[in-house]
C-alpha cells in the first residue's frame, strides 16, 4: 500500500481532471475558421483531395475534411485550424464551416431521442465496427479508454458483444465485404440503440468515397446519431460529443 501512495505522490494525477476545458499540446489542427478575406475560389477549391472545400461562400465540409492543414498552409490568411476538439454534431448540415463562422460547434438538442438521455445518462455500452478502417480512428477510440482520457468513469465503455451493447461506433468507409457484418452487427444489437460515425471515412468515405469497393447503404438507411469529424479522431472529440449526446436534460 505505502508503495502504491508513493507511486501517487511522484506521478500525480495520470488522468485529465476535466476533459471540457482540457488544452491538447503540439500539433493539432481541430475547428477550422474561414475569414472573409479574398482569394481565388477555383485555386482553394482544387487544393482539397476530397473536396472539403466549396466556394460563394468558401466553406469546409468537416465530414469530409481530412484535417491535412494543405489548405492552411496555401490560404494562412483565409483559413486556419484552432484547437478546438469539441466538433461533434447531430447534423450532418452543421458539419459544414462557412466563412465568418467563428462560434462553437454544438449539438442540435431538439434532434436528440428521449430515450437517449433515459436509458444511457448515467451508462453507456458501445460496440465498435471497424468497417475497413486503417486503424488510425480505432487507435484514438482504444486510447479513450486510458489513463489519461479514462471515460470509463463516465460509464462509457466498450463491450465485445453487440448484444450487451447500447449502440455502435463506425469507423472506415464501410467497404462491400463489411456492410453485411455491419447489419449483423446492427441487428444484433438491443433497442433502443444509438449509432455514431466515428472519422472522416465514416462521415463521408473520405478519400475512398468514389471508389467501387465502396458500399454505403448502411449510413443512408438510418438516422445518425452523432458524427465525430477528425482524421483519424481525437479522443477528447469523441469523449465530449458522446457527454452531449447522452447527458440529461430537463
Amino acid at each position: 500500500m505505502f508503495s502504491d501512495i508513493k507511486i501517487l505522490l511522484h506521478q500525480g494525477k495520470q488522468y485529465i481532471p476535466d476533459v471540457t476545458k482540457a488544452e491538447v499540446p503540439g500539433v493539432f489542427r481541430g475547428r477550422p475558421e474561414i475569414s472573409y478575406e479574398e482569394v481565388d475560389g477555383k485555386a482553394i477549391k482544387s487544393i482539397c483531395p476530397t473536396g472539403a472545400i466549396d466556394i460563394n461562400p468558401v466553406s469546409i465540409d468537416l465530414g469530409k475534411c481530412l484535417f491535412c492543414g494543405e489548405c492552411a498552409f496555401a490560404f494562412p490568411n483565409k483559413i486556419k485550424f484552432t484547437k478546438d476538439y469539441k466538433m461533434c454534431v447531430n447534423d450532418a448540415s452543421d458539419l459544414v464551416v462557412k466563412e465568418g463562422d467563428f462560434y462553437n460547434i454544438s449539438l442540435n438538442p431538439d434532434l436528440i431521442r428521449k430515450e437517449i438521455s433515459k436509458y444511457f445518462s448515467g451508462s453507456l455500452k458501445l460496440r465498435q465496427v471497424s468497417a475497413a478502417g486503417d486503424n488510425s480512428c480505432e487507435l484514438e477510440l482504444n486510447a479513450c479508454g486510458n489513463v489519461n482520457f479514462d471515460m470509463g468513469r463516465f460509464g462509457i465503455e466498450f463491450v465485445a458483444s453487440p448484444r450487451h451493447a447500447d449502440g455502435i461506433v463506425i469507423t472506415g468507409p464501410i467497404s462491400e465485404n463489411m456492410s453485411e457484418a455491419l447489419q449483423i452487427c446492427y441487428d444484433a444489437t438491443p433497442d433502443p440503440k444509438i449509432i455514431i460515425l466515428a472519422g472522416t471515412d465514416a462521415i463521408s468515405g473520405g478519400i475512398f468515397a468514389e471508389s467501387p469497393a465502396i458500399k454505403r447503404n448502411f449510413v443512408n438507411n438510418f438516422k445518425i446519431d452523432l458524427y465525430v469529424p477528425g482524421n483519424p479522431i481525437h479522443p477528447l472529440t469523441f469523449i465530449n460529443g458522446v457527454l452531449e449526446l447522452i447527458r440529461k436534460r430537463k
